[in-house]
């Protein structure tokens, strides 16, 4: 197994994405980056803990590569706006990708190259690529937020902008 950890804004609206393709074996939401050990919550929103609310994708990657991780990453979230996503601003909300090795260094900076090059967004891309430091797993009620509460996540992809956005950039969304 393998591990991609990947910020973009809310963690709710990182698991769906990635939950459904074959070689993807967990997506837990959490936070990550920081200086505070096992943050809360609360802790991460105040924007003093150097966390990200972020996901951790546990993969086979004999079934699907990082770098495809990485593509479908970047139809979740704006890439050009490194500040938070959409109506969640601040430090805990910026995107980021960190990586686990080398290796995932080389292929982020690949892909961002790739579709900066497409000219697929207005702006180039200033998402940060970071090398991984820690992870802590989110609060229960965070885990599958989409499923346990899916009409008030449904209206959160639609009131923040977020599905829009991907949707003008990408096509229909796979939120």
């Amino acid at each position: 197994m393998a591990y991609a950890t990947l910020a973009g804004g809310c963690f709710w609206c990182m698991v769906k994405p990635f939950d459904s393709f074959d070689g993807v074996h967990a997506v837990i939401s959490g936070y990550s980056g920081g200086h505070t050990d096992n943050p809360t919550y609360e802790e991460v929103c105040t924007n003093q803990t150097g966390h990200v609310e972020a996901v951790q994708i546990e993969f086979d990657p004999d079934v699907i590569s990082y770098e495809e991780i990485l593509r479908n990453y970047f139809k979740t979230f704006d890439p050009t706006d490194n500040k938070g996503q959409f109506f969640d601003r601040g430090e805990s909300y910026e995107p980021v990708i960190f990586y686990h090795s080398e290796e995932q260094l080389d292929t982020a900076r690949e892909v961002i190259e790739d579709i900066d090059q497409q000219g697929i967004f207005d702006k180039p891309i200033v998402t940060p690529v970071k090398p991984y430091k820690n992870f802590y797993e989110a609060e229960s009620y965070h885990q599958d937020y989409y499923k346990k509460n899916p009409m008030h996540y449904n209206q959160y992809q639609n009131g923040s902008g977020r599905k829009a956005f991907i949707e003008k950039h990408w096509g229909r969304s796979n939120d």
